[in-house]
């Protein structure tokens, strides 16, 4: 898992005026409120669907051109879509999206950055249906002696600061080094600053499809599969239930599968362990 950030906006008398034909024919509005008693849509920013998410964070988000792309921009831009508006992608630091703070204080409606589901987030912020299952796994030099996660005890490990990577390194007994762009993290690894690297499947496998030669998969924990979910502010429920709408949409009719394909390589992080392992 790079950054402008939106202000929220503030509306007097006259521009509630302006929004209120939109209001009236369609089910997105623009308030400070994030959603109203009619159920309706309320975004920071009219005719935009203002995106949380962290950049660089392979293959969920990062930049290409100067545009966010990724699995979780796929999935924004369906939102959006079905909203009737634009999305625009903000990236802000994980720290402000494990706290729940960028959608609390209005820099976005929606955060979508291969967040896990815990229940510590949960009492932060609203989740949607899950649209990622991924395995933690260890990443490890090629010719090296670690094998399983008894093997991080004392060892330098690299992860993402406030992922379910560095909670699991730190678990295992790890000296952790945080970091906040996986390719530092990723390149770390190369130069031996660290040892091993604990992160999601799905991030493991972009840097060994980038580096097969550097590096192999230690141990993968099947048991610590993490949900990854897109995430709304918890007064927001009515955006929730249409960012559910159009997740299961995209579920249903095969879209969903053909963004992972695309993205991630796979419809799911079990499938990708056969091929991402290497002796």
């Amino acid at each position: 898992m790079n950054t402008a950030i939106l202000k929220k906006a503030s509306f007097k008398p006259l521009a509630l005026l302006a929004v209120l034909p939109l209001a009236l024919t369609g089910c997105v509005s623009t308030a400070n409120e994030n959603s109203d008693a009619n159920g309706e849509v309320s975004l920071v920013k009219s005719g935009v669907l203002s995106v949380c998410t962290n950049t660089p964070y392979k293959p969920f988000e990062y930049e290409e051109n100067g545009t966010v792309v990724g699995l979780d921009a796929d999935i924004a831009n369906a939102i959006a879509s079905d909203l009737g508006v634009k999305a625009q992608l903000t990236s802000i630091s994980f720290e402000g999206l494990d706290s729940g703070t960028g959608l609390s204080t209005g820099q976005c409606d929606i955060a979508l950055a291969g967040i896990g589901v815990t229940d510590e987030r949960k009492s932060k912020m609203e989740f949607t249906t899950v649209y990622f299952d991924d395995n933690l796994a260890i990443l490890v030099p090629k010719g090296s002696s670690i094998t399983s996660a008894a093997d991080l005890k004392g060892v330098a490990v690299g992860a993402q600061q406030a992922t379910s990577g560095e909670t699991y390194a730190k678990e295992n007994g790890a000296e952790v080094i945080q970091y906040e762009d996986t390719s530092l993290m990723f390149s770390a690894l190369k130069t031996g600053q660290v040892k091993a690297v604990a992160a999601n499947l799905s991030v493991i496998s972009e840097a060994l499809t980038n580096d097969p030669d550097s590096f192999k998969i230690a141990y993968q924990d099947s048991e610590n599969t993490e949900q990854i979910a897109a995430a709304v502010s918890s007064n927001n429920k009515a955006l929730l239930a249409k960012a559910n709408a159009t997740i299961d949409k995209l579920k249903k009719n095969g879209e969903l599968d053909k963004m992972k394909a695309k993205w991630v390589g796979t419809t799911s992080s079990a499938s990708a362990s056969a091929s991402s392992s290497a002796s």
